[in-house]
């Protein structure tokens, strides 16, 4: 009688653990050509200006723009990103979601890039706006994107002054540098709100995962970060 082969058991071969999460990696590369882009808007307003006529800048009949107002839509932006880091960083350290259970289950899940575990509560209350304000990380989630809306409110504000001075988009060239530089910036600033909005009431759900807030963070850290070069190059 033959004998019989030995039977080799299937062991599968063992998943590799991501380093990134692909939201987080299509998050850095939209940022890594987002940061081209304003490179190439700071490069075309720095050789244009060095390039004006008589080296006078801005252009005669145009307005100054408004260095020091500014700096307050710049403090708020500012603070904005301050905010958003120390909510990002408690989220993912699982602090700050009301305690008990949903804490204790939020460093666990997180980790994996799950859902956090819903907040409960007798009545449906924290259901509600309500809800996402009684957890720390909710607060400074709104606070975050309350700081962003302002930012871009004071900055429609301050366009509506430049038009009223007569500083267009089809002015001159250094009203459509502005416009376009300035503008495209608060295009991202936003998204980038509405994307805070979307993590806010994530979170309000007991649905927001690690992953998602970490690639919506990543994207507000931009917005925020690359407004300090456009300010001083464009408004001095």
């Amino acid at each position: 009688m033959a004998a019989r082969a030995p039977v080799i058991p299937f062991r599968p071969r063992p998943t590799k653990k991501k380093l990134v999460s692909d939201a987080v990696l299509g998050m850095i590369l939209f940022v890594f050509v987002e940061i081209m882009l304003f490179a190439g808007f700071i490069s075309a307003f720095v050789i244009i200006k060095a390039r004006a006529v008589g080296s006078v800048w801005p252009p005669p009949n145009q307005p100054r723009l408004p260095f020091a107002e500014t700096a307050v839509n710049t403090t708020a932006l500012i603070a904005s990103g301050i905010v958003l880091l120390i909510a990002h960083r408690m989220f993912l350290k699982g602090r700050g979601l009301g305690g008990g259970p949903a804490e204790l289950g939020a460093g666990q899940a997180g980790s994996r890039g799950g859902r956090m575990p819903p907040h409960g509560s007798s009545g449906g209350v924290l259901a509600g706006f309500g809800g996402l304000l009684s957890r720390p990380v909710g607060r400074l989630l709104v606070a975050a994107t309350l700081l962003g809306g302002m930012f871009v409110g004071l900055q429609g504000v301050e366009w509506l002054a430049l038009i009223r001075e007569g500083l267009t988009i089809t002015s001159s060239t250094y009203g459509a540098l502005f416009y376009t530089i300035i503008g495209a910036h608060a295009a991202h600033a936003v998204a980038a709100i509405l994307a805070l909005a979307w993590a806010a009431v994530r979170l309000r759900r007991g649905t927001l995962t690690r992953d998602a807030l970490s690639a919506v963070a990543i994207f507000w850290y931009f917005v925020v970060l690359v407004w300090p070069f456009l300010y001083f190059v464009v408004y001095l």
